[in-house]
Protein backbone atom coordinates (compact mmCIF):
# COMPACT_ATOMS: atom_id res chain seq x y z
CA UNK A 1 0.00 0.00 0.00
CA UNK A 2 1.22 3.30 -0.68
CA UNK A 3 2.22 5.93 1.86
CA UNK A 4 0.54 9.15 1.83
CA UNK A 5 2.39 12.30 1.93
CA UNK A 6 0.43 15.23 3.43
CA UNK A 7 1.30 18.63 4.41
CA UNK A 8 -0.67 21.94 6.10
CA UNK A 9 0.79 25.02 4.26
CA UNK A 10 -0.76 28.70 4.95
CA UNK A 11 -1.98 30.65 1.72
CA UNK A 12 -1.33 34.22 2.61
CA UNK A 13 -3.61 37.51 1.78
CA UNK A 14 -2.30 40.58 -0.16
CA UNK A 15 -2.96 43.97 -0.35
CA UNK A 16 -2.19 46.18 -3.25
CA UNK A 17 0.03 49.17 -1.84
CA UNK A 18 -0.84 51.16 -5.42
CA UNK A 19 -3.60 50.21 -8.15
CA UNK A 20 -3.66 52.38 -11.52
CA UNK A 21 -6.24 50.82 -14.00
CA UNK A 22 -5.28 52.09 -17.68
CA UNK A 23 -6.95 51.19 -20.78
CA UNK A 24 -9.08 48.76 -21.97
CA UNK A 25 -7.10 45.66 -23.57
CA UNK A 26 -8.00 43.59 -26.35
CA UNK A 27 -8.38 40.51 -24.69
CA UNK A 28 -11.22 42.34 -21.96
CA UNK A 29 -8.91 42.82 -19.75
CA UNK A 30 -7.95 46.14 -18.58
CA UNK A 31 -4.27 47.33 -18.33
CA UNK A 32 -2.86 47.60 -14.95
CA UNK A 33 -0.01 48.97 -12.66
CA UNK A 34 0.08 48.16 -9.17
CA UNK A 35 2.03 46.94 -6.49
CA UNK A 36 0.87 43.52 -4.91
CA UNK A 37 2.16 42.50 -1.25
CA UNK A 38 1.84 39.57 0.90
CA UNK A 39 0.39 39.91 4.87
CA UNK A 40 -0.07 37.80 7.60
CA UNK A 41 -3.91 36.97 7.22
CA UNK A 42 -4.08 33.67 5.62
CA UNK A 43 -6.43 30.65 4.62
CA UNK A 44 -5.21 27.15 5.82
CA UNK A 45 -4.85 24.65 3.50
CA UNK A 46 -4.09 20.73 4.49
CA UNK A 47 -3.24 18.47 1.80
CA UNK A 48 -2.39 15.12 1.19
CA UNK A 49 -1.59 13.09 -2.01
CA UNK A 50 -1.58 8.78 -2.18
CA UNK A 51 0.27 7.87 -4.82
CA UNK A 52 -2.17 4.77 -7.23
CA UNK A 53 -3.15 3.41 -10.55
CA UNK A 54 -6.42 5.94 -10.53
CA UNK A 55 -7.19 9.53 -9.78
CA UNK A 56 -9.17 11.67 -7.69
CA UNK A 57 -9.59 14.94 -6.33
CA UNK A 58 -11.33 15.89 -2.63
CA UNK A 59 -12.27 18.75 -1.03
CA UNK A 60 -13.86 18.05 2.11
CA UNK A 61 -16.39 20.66 3.45
CA UNK A 62 -16.55 22.31 0.13
CA UNK A 63 -18.90 25.02 -0.52
CA UNK A 64 -17.89 27.49 -2.66
CA UNK A 65 -18.91 27.27 -6.28
CA UNK A 66 -16.45 26.43 -8.88
CA UNK A 67 -13.99 26.18 -6.32
CA UNK A 68 -10.10 27.45 -8.11
CA UNK A 69 -8.39 24.66 -5.17
CA UNK A 70 -10.26 22.45 -6.95
CA UNK A 71 -9.34 23.47 -10.65
CA UNK A 72 -5.88 23.83 -9.50
CA UNK A 73 -5.52 20.35 -8.51
CA UNK A 74 -6.95 19.65 -11.42
CA UNK A 75 -4.20 21.46 -13.80
CA UNK A 76 -1.53 20.20 -11.71
CA UNK A 77 -2.69 16.42 -11.87
CA UNK A 78 -3.09 16.57 -15.69
CA UNK A 79 0.18 18.22 -16.20
CA UNK A 80 2.07 15.81 -13.66
CA UNK A 81 0.56 13.06 -15.29
CA UNK A 82 0.93 10.93 -11.97
CA UNK A 83 -2.38 9.07 -11.12
CA UNK A 84 -3.07 9.14 -7.36
CA UNK A 85 -5.62 10.75 -4.79
CA UNK A 86 -5.47 13.97 -3.85
CA UNK A 87 -7.36 14.81 -0.95
CA UNK A 88 -7.61 18.72 1.05
CA UNK A 89 -9.09 20.80 3.52
CA UNK A 90 -9.13 24.00 3.27
CA UNK A 91 -9.95 26.93 6.75
CA UNK A 92 -10.99 30.02 5.38
CA UNK A 93 -10.02 33.04 7.10
CA UNK A 94 -9.62 35.46 4.55
CA UNK A 95 -13.30 36.92 3.31
CA UNK A 96 -14.19 36.32 0.18
CA UNK A 97 -14.86 39.09 -2.19
CA UNK A 98 -12.85 41.73 -0.62
CA UNK A 99 -9.73 42.39 -3.00
CA UNK A 100 -7.53 40.20 -0.83
CA UNK A 101 -6.56 37.74 -3.31
CA UNK A 102 -8.10 34.77 -0.94
CA UNK A 103 -9.09 32.67 -3.29
CA UNK A 104 -6.22 33.17 -6.06
CA UNK A 105 -3.63 32.30 -2.85
CA UNK A 106 -5.57 29.17 -2.18
CA UNK A 107 -5.14 27.80 -5.86
CA UNK A 108 -1.50 28.89 -5.83
CA UNK A 109 -0.73 26.85 -2.57
CA UNK A 110 -2.30 24.11 -4.61
CA UNK A 111 -0.16 24.54 -7.66
CA UNK A 112 3.16 25.21 -5.32
CA UNK A 113 2.23 22.41 -2.85
CA UNK A 114 0.98 19.25 -4.29
CA UNK A 115 4.13 18.57 -6.84
CA UNK A 116 6.19 18.58 -4.04
CA UNK A 117 4.23 15.31 -2.65
CA UNK A 118 3.46 13.81 -5.47
CA UNK A 119 7.03 13.68 -6.18
CA UNK A 120 7.08 15.47 -9.54
CA UNK A 121 8.99 19.02 -10.41
CA UNK A 122 7.01 22.14 -11.98
CA UNK A 123 9.14 24.65 -13.48
CA UNK A 124 8.78 27.85 -12.00
CA UNK A 125 7.79 29.33 -16.10
CA UNK A 126 5.18 26.54 -15.84
CA UNK A 127 3.41 27.05 -12.44
CA UNK A 128 3.26 30.65 -13.70
CA UNK A 129 1.13 29.62 -16.84
CA UNK A 130 -0.94 27.44 -15.00
CA UNK A 131 -1.89 30.40 -12.38
CA UNK A 132 -2.35 32.45 -15.04
CA UNK A 133 -5.19 29.99 -16.56
CA UNK A 134 -6.90 30.11 -13.27
CA UNK A 135 -6.59 33.71 -12.64
CA UNK A 136 -4.75 37.20 -12.55
CA UNK A 137 -3.48 37.19 -8.94
CA UNK A 138 -2.69 33.97 -8.83
CA UNK A 139 0.85 34.61 -10.30
CA UNK A 140 1.78 36.44 -7.76
CA UNK A 141 1.13 34.45 -4.82
CA UNK A 142 3.72 31.76 -6.15
CA UNK A 143 6.03 34.29 -5.36
CA UNK A 144 5.29 36.81 -2.42
CA UNK A 145 6.75 40.00 -1.06
CA UNK A 146 6.38 43.47 -2.71
CA UNK A 147 5.94 43.14 -6.58
CA UNK A 148 5.35 45.36 -9.32
CA UNK A 149 2.35 43.76 -11.39
CA UNK A 150 1.60 44.75 -15.09
CA UNK A 151 -0.56 44.59 -17.70
CA UNK A 152 -3.40 41.84 -16.23
CA UNK A 153 -1.29 42.15 -13.16
CA UNK A 154 0.53 38.82 -14.40
CA UNK A 155 3.42 39.85 -15.70
CA UNK A 156 5.92 40.79 -12.12
CA UNK A 157 8.82 42.12 -11.34
CA UNK A 158 9.93 42.08 -7.50
CA UNK A 159 10.90 45.30 -5.44
CA UNK A 160 12.55 45.28 -2.32
CA UNK A 161 10.37 44.39 0.42
CA UNK A 162 7.87 47.56 2.25
CA UNK A 163 9.05 48.74 5.24
CA UNK A 164 7.74 45.89 8.26
CA UNK A 165 4.39 48.20 9.51
CA UNK A 166 1.86 46.70 11.36
CA UNK A 167 -1.13 46.89 9.79
CA UNK A 168 -5.16 47.07 10.48
CA UNK A 169 -7.76 45.63 8.25
CA UNK A 170 -11.26 45.96 7.54
CA UNK A 171 -13.58 44.12 5.43
CA UNK A 172 -16.81 45.54 5.59
CA UNK A 173 -19.38 43.52 4.63
CA UNK A 174 -20.28 45.39 1.39
CA UNK A 175 -20.10 43.52 -1.63
CA UNK A 176 -18.33 45.30 -4.54
CA UNK A 177 -18.82 44.51 -7.87
CA UNK A 178 -15.88 44.18 -9.68
CA UNK A 179 -17.30 44.34 -13.20
CA UNK A 180 -19.20 47.25 -11.83
CA UNK A 181 -16.37 49.23 -10.80
CA UNK A 182 -14.33 48.24 -14.22
CA UNK A 183 -17.41 49.52 -16.23
CA UNK A 184 -17.72 53.13 -14.17
CA UNK A 185 -14.15 53.41 -14.16
CA UNK A 186 -13.76 52.81 -17.64
CA UNK A 187 -15.71 55.95 -18.59
CA UNK A 188 -13.03 58.26 -16.98
CA UNK A 189 -10.23 56.69 -18.60
CA UNK A 190 -8.88 58.98 -21.35
CA UNK A 191 -5.57 58.45 -23.19
CA UNK A 192 -3.97 62.00 -21.36
CA UNK A 193 -4.49 59.97 -17.90
CA UNK A 194 -2.93 56.88 -18.92
CA UNK A 195 0.02 58.61 -20.21
CA UNK A 196 0.14 60.69 -16.70
CA UNK A 197 -0.66 57.50 -14.52
CA UNK A 198 1.98 55.83 -16.09
CA UNK A 199 4.84 58.44 -15.07
CA UNK A 200 3.42 58.81 -11.72
CA UNK A 201 3.28 54.83 -11.32
CA UNK A 202 7.13 54.78 -12.48
CA UNK A 203 8.04 57.51 -9.79
CA UNK A 204 6.13 54.97 -7.35
CA UNK A 205 7.71 52.35 -8.25
CA UNK A 206 11.77 53.82 -8.11
CA UNK A 207 11.00 55.70 -5.11
CA UNK A 208 9.26 52.74 -3.14
CA UNK A 209 9.48 53.22 0.08
CA UNK A 210 9.88 57.24 -0.30
CA UNK A 211 6.84 58.32 0.84
CA UNK A 212 5.08 59.22 -2.26
CA UNK A 213 1.04 59.23 -1.59
CA UNK A 214 -0.09 55.64 -2.34
CA UNK A 215 -3.54 55.36 -5.28
CA UNK A 216 -6.01 53.18 -5.93
CA UNK A 217 -8.32 54.58 -8.83
CA UNK A 218 -10.78 52.55 -8.17
CA UNK A 219 -11.62 54.72 -4.74
CA UNK A 220 -13.14 57.45 -6.39
CA UNK A 221 -15.81 55.41 -8.20
CA UNK A 222 -16.53 53.09 -5.65
CA UNK A 223 -16.29 55.41 -2.93
CA UNK A 224 -19.27 57.21 -4.58
CA UNK A 225 -21.23 54.30 -4.69
CA UNK A 226 -20.44 53.00 -1.18
CA UNK A 227 -20.42 55.80 1.20
CA UNK A 228 -19.11 53.43 4.58
CA UNK A 229 -16.21 52.91 2.46
CA UNK A 230 -14.90 56.05 2.11
CA UNK A 231 -15.61 56.89 5.62
CA UNK A 232 -13.64 54.01 7.02
CA UNK A 233 -10.44 55.17 4.85
CA UNK A 234 -11.09 58.84 6.92
CA UNK A 235 -11.49 56.54 10.27
CA UNK A 236 -8.30 54.73 9.52
CA UNK A 237 -6.27 58.27 8.78
CA UNK A 238 -7.50 59.06 11.86
CA UNK A 239 -6.11 56.74 14.45
CA UNK A 240 -2.89 57.70 12.63
CA UNK A 241 -2.25 55.91 9.99
CA UNK A 242 0.62 56.47 7.63
CA UNK A 243 -1.32 54.98 5.18
CA UNK A 244 -4.83 54.00 4.06
CA UNK A 245 -6.12 52.95 1.28
CA UNK A 246 -8.80 50.14 -0.73
CA UNK A 247 -7.22 47.51 -1.55
CA UNK A 248 -8.54 45.94 -5.41
CA UNK A 249 -11.78 46.85 -6.15
CA UNK A 250 -12.80 46.55 -2.43
CA UNK A 251 -14.29 46.11 -0.39
CA UNK A 252 -11.52 45.41 2.64
CA UNK A 253 -9.33 49.14 3.96
CA UNK A 254 -6.34 48.62 5.53
CA UNK A 255 -4.31 51.13 7.21
CA UNK A 256 -0.59 50.75 7.92
CA UNK A 257 1.17 52.35 11.13
CA UNK A 258 4.74 53.55 12.66
CA UNK A 259 4.42 50.70 15.30
CA UNK A 260 2.68 48.20 16.58
CA UNK A 261 1.33 49.85 20.27
CA UNK A 262 -0.07 52.44 17.02
CA UNK A 263 -1.60 49.92 15.49
CA UNK A 264 -3.33 48.17 18.56
CA UNK A 265 -4.75 51.40 19.09
CA UNK A 266 -6.38 51.81 16.45
CA UNK A 267 -7.90 48.40 16.41
CA UNK A 268 -9.12 49.06 19.30
CA UNK A 269 -10.56 52.02 18.61
CA UNK A 270 -12.65 50.87 15.96
CA UNK A 271 -16.65 50.54 16.23
CA UNK A 272 -19.55 48.73 15.11
CA UNK A 273 -20.35 51.52 12.90
CA UNK A 274 -16.54 51.18 11.28
CA UNK A 275 -16.68 47.28 10.68
CA UNK A 276 -20.19 48.08 8.61
CA UNK A 277 -21.04 44.25 9.99
CA UNK A 278 -17.86 43.19 8.92
CA UNK A 279 -14.53 42.04 10.37
CA UNK A 280 -11.40 43.79 11.17
CA UNK A 281 -7.74 42.11 11.34
CA UNK A 282 -4.24 42.99 12.91
CA UNK A 283 -1.80 42.39 10.09
CA UNK A 284 1.92 42.22 9.27
CA UNK A 285 3.58 42.96 5.76
CA UNK A 286 5.14 39.32 4.79
CA UNK A 287 8.75 39.81 2.94
CA UNK A 288 10.01 37.52 -0.02
CA UNK A 289 12.73 36.07 1.84
CA UNK A 290 10.13 35.05 4.97
CA UNK A 291 7.20 34.00 2.36
CA UNK A 292 9.85 31.31 1.51
CA UNK A 293 10.96 30.51 4.20
CA UNK A 294 7.82 29.93 5.78
CA UNK A 295 6.71 27.40 2.70
CA UNK A 296 10.09 25.27 3.30
CA UNK A 297 9.12 24.93 7.11
CA UNK A 298 5.64 23.30 5.90
CA UNK A 299 7.26 21.35 3.37
CA UNK A 300 10.56 20.65 5.06
CA UNK A 301 9.55 16.93 4.88
CA UNK A 302 9.09 16.49 1.30
CA UNK A 303 11.44 18.58 -0.06
CA UNK A 304 15.12 17.72 -1.40
CA UNK A 305 16.81 21.71 -0.70
CA UNK A 306 15.44 25.14 0.01
CA UNK A 307 15.38 26.16 -3.54
CA UNK A 308 12.63 27.93 -5.37
CA UNK A 309 9.94 26.57 -5.99
CA UNK A 310 10.84 23.76 -3.66
CA UNK A 311 11.95 20.03 -5.33
CA UNK A 312 10.50 17.07 -4.03
CA UNK A 313 12.84 14.53 -2.41
CA UNK A 314 10.30 11.89 -4.34
CA UNK A 315 11.46 12.81 -7.41
CA UNK A 316 12.78 9.39 -9.52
Amino acid sequence: MSATRGARVRALAKINLDLRVLSRRADGYHELRTIFQTISLADTLDIAFTPGRKSSIALADNRIPDNLVLRAAQAVMDILRRPGRVEMRLTKRIPMGAGLGGGSSDAAAVLLALPVLAGRDVPLPDLCRLGRELGSDVPFFLLGGTAVGVGRGTELFPLPDAAARPGVLVAPDIHVSTAEAYRLLSASLTTGLQENKIVSFQSQAWDWGCRQPAVNDFEPVVFLRHAPLARLKKRLEGTGAVSALMTGSGSAVFGLYRTAEEASRAMASLRDRDLAGGKGFRFGLVSRARYRSMWWRALHEHTGANVWPLPSRYLR
